[in-house]
Formats: structure tokens, sequence, C-alpha cells
């Protein structure tokens, strides 16, 4: 997996500086950069490229989403993350319209932007597998719709955030009977322990698997997953 090139584009330093420091903080990812203008965030993403620009909305040079709108016009290779404080609906809209891949709200808290860099790092392995596509990946890879479905498929409704393709490689390598941590399990598929958790206790809510508490030599409580 190639590492995850990170752009900060927000007009306030001192919360630019609290993104920085939790970017440095996740696995896989390295920060290209920090833009406190739209003008500066053309210039390094031309420049550097990123793979996720963490995006604000009120600049005093401009608008986030028109910068979205330009990234999308020229077919940009960035996605991007939205972290504001804008909680208007028309403007939640007028994101997703751009193709925004997530919408966070200010304050930022770090487990929220680790859940949704876990996401992106998903997608971005999925896309990397895949020379074609059937229905089943297709749904795994996009947003599925609110409403009813006229004709539901064979698969079971998924939440946001579990996706059929990793829930099936996580049942086959639980298929061994061992007792598995999220750290563990992790490292076997190649996800995050984030990534690996979400999936362990969605299993656990099924009813597929049983999670107990053990303890290690310093005492330190961990959870451990089996079938």
């Amino acid at each position: 997996m190639t590492t995850i090139r990170v752009l900060i584009v927000e007009d306030d330093r001192k919360i630019a500086e609290i993104q920085r420091r939790f970017v440095e903080r996740l696995n896989d990812v390295e920060l290209c950069g920090i833009a406190h203008s739209l003008e500066d965030a053309r210039d390094l993403i031309d420049v550097m490229a990123p793979h996720l620009i963490l995006l604000d909305i009120y600049f005093p040079d401009g608008n986030g989403l028109e910068l979205l709108r330009e990234l999308r016009a020229k077919d940009s290779g960035s996605d991007v993350i939205l972290i504001t404080a804008a909680k208007e609906v028309e403007t939640l809209r007028s994101a997703l319209r751009g193709g925004v891949f997530d919408y966070i709200l200010k304050p930022l808290v770090f487990e929220r932007l680790e859940e949704a860099v876990s996401r992106y790092r998903d997608h971005l392995r999925h896309l990397s597998g895949l020379v074609q596509v059937a229905q089943k990946e297709v749904d795994a890879l996009l947003p599925r719709s609110s409403g009813e479905d006229p004709q539901p498929t064979r698969d079971e409704r998924l939440p946001k955030g579990i996706d059929s393709i990793t829930l099936d490689k996580i049942r086959e390598v639980l298929s061994s009977g061992q007792h598995w941590s999220a750290e563990e399990l992790g490292n076997a598929i190649g996800a995050s322990r984030t990534t690996a958790r979400r999936y362990l206790e969605f299993l656990v809510g099924k009813g597929e698997l049983r999670a107990e508490v053990t303890y290690g030599s310093v005492g330190r409580p961990e959870r451990r997953y089996h079938l």
C-alpha cells in the first residue's frame, strides 16, 4: 500500500497545527504540505499531487467549495475531506455534488479523522486491486442510497464503513478458529487496527463472533475475538 500523501488547507494557523499533529499520528500517512490560502493550495496541489486534501470552506480569498469544483472539473486525482464549521444543509449538498469523500464538522476529533482516513485507505486498496468490476464491487465502493432498494441483492445491507469485500476477507481469516486481537487481524489483512476493530465489533453485534477480555503480562486488558 502506497503511503497516503495528505495536504492540509486551513487558514486558521492554530487549527492547521492541530490537524498537522493529528495527521502525523496516523499510520502510513505523509503530510506533504499546509496551505493557509486557496491560492497557496492550488500551487501545492499542482506540485505535490496529494492523494487526500483536508479542506476548510471559508477563506479570506474564496470558498473551499470553489476549489473542490475546480479539482473535479480538471479530473484531479486528489480526493477531498471537508473539515468545516459549516452546518448548512445546502453547503453539505454542494459538497456531495462536488464528490467530497467525507464531511467532518469542527471541532475536529482525532478518532473521527482516523476513521475517515482508514476508510479512504480501504477505498484506495480496493480500487488498486480491481481490473474489472461486478456490481458487488461497485456497491462496495460507492455510497448507497438511503431509499428503499426495489430489488435487494443476495448480500446483506451493510452499514456505513462496512463493505462486503473486506468483510469476506475477515471471515476467511477468522475461519482458522484462533483468537485474534484487532491489531493482529489488521496486520493479517493489511488494514489498520481501527478498521479491523470496526469489522470485528460489527460481527460481534451480528452474533457471528464472541469477544473476550484477556490480560497481558503487564495487566493491560485486550479484547480478543473468535468464532
